[in-house]
């Protein structure tokens, strides 16, 4: 049995719990923007920028209960790629997971492991590349998380094939990144970075946005299926976040290494 329930075809229980695991992955991801005070620890001082979204739309309804209920990590291997400070990594080790993080950011890995002496989460921190992780433990892990992270790195392509090695047959992939087209552009800099300051002007360059289909392509260069795609919206007059089938600006998509790629 896989960590979704069972491997194979993409239909019944298993596409249920796909998207459970899609939004698990995208509470997180808003969880990591939010708003929150400037602290210092260690010698860090962490700064977490507010957010284009929002997790209002969770926290007020029993659906982030219901989906969760739904999700079986317990004893299962996962990676998250770009951890950031380790609020995604923490939650899945909440949940009975054996999660690696990893990021090139030694202040993000000394931030997350300081509020892993706090948590006492069982988390094991690297900061190293995914492609070096790839090398080391091929095929290791059940689940692999890369949000956010694609959109800043010189070569994405590396990482979605990284990503793809660190995979069990029948594992799952999941990658969040932002779209690029004219809307993208307006939204997610314009808006965003100039007009609202949600986020620091330069934050993200438009030209490295990945289309659906550039991302489609290098998991299928990596021997990876597509499973599912959707979008993220965000309404700044109700406050309120949601997934959508427009994946023009924000999207995720999650992908299956083939059981027939073991070899």
């Amino acid at each position: 049995m896989g960590v979704l329930g069972r491997r194979g075809t993409p239909h019944g229980p298993f596409r249920r719990c796909l998207r459970h695991l899609i939004h698990f992955f995208a509470y997180h991801l808003i969880l990591a923007r939010q708003r929150t005070r400037i602290t210092r620890a260690g010698g860090f001082r962490l700064v977490v920028h507010p957010t284009v979204f929002h997790p209002r739309f969770f926290l007020s309804s029993e659906y982030f209960a219901e989906f969760i209920s739904h999700l079986d990590l317990r004893g299962k291997r996962v990676a998250d790629v770009g951890c950031g400070g380790g609020i995604l990594a923490e939650s899945m080790a909440t949940r009975g997971a054996q999660v690696t993080g990893i990021d090139l950011s030694t202040k993000a890995i000394g931030v997350a492991r300081l509020h892993q002496y706090e948590s006492g989460s069982n988390v094991d921190y690297r900061p190293v590349a995914a492609e070096a992780l790839a090398l080391e433990m091929p095929g290791a892990f059940d689940v692999v998380a890369c949000l956010e992270l694609l959109e800043h790195v010189p070569e994405p392509a590396s990482t979605v094939t990284a990503c793809a090695t660190l995979v069990k047959p029948g594992g799952v992939v999941v990658f969040s990144t932002l779209n690029r087209n004219p809307k993208s552009y307006v939204q997610a800099i314009l808006g965003a970075e100039y007009l609202l300051r949600l986020l620091p002007r330069g934050t993200h360059d438009w030209s490295r946005f990945l289309r659906p289909s550039e991302l489609a392509g290098f998991a299928r260069r990596a021997r990876l299926d597509l499973m599912t795609m959707t979008g993220m919206t965000y309404n700044p007059l109700t406050k309120t976040y949601r997934l959508v089938d427009d994946t023009s600006v924000n999207y995720m998509a999650a992908f299956m290494r083939p059981i027939s790629n073991a070899t």
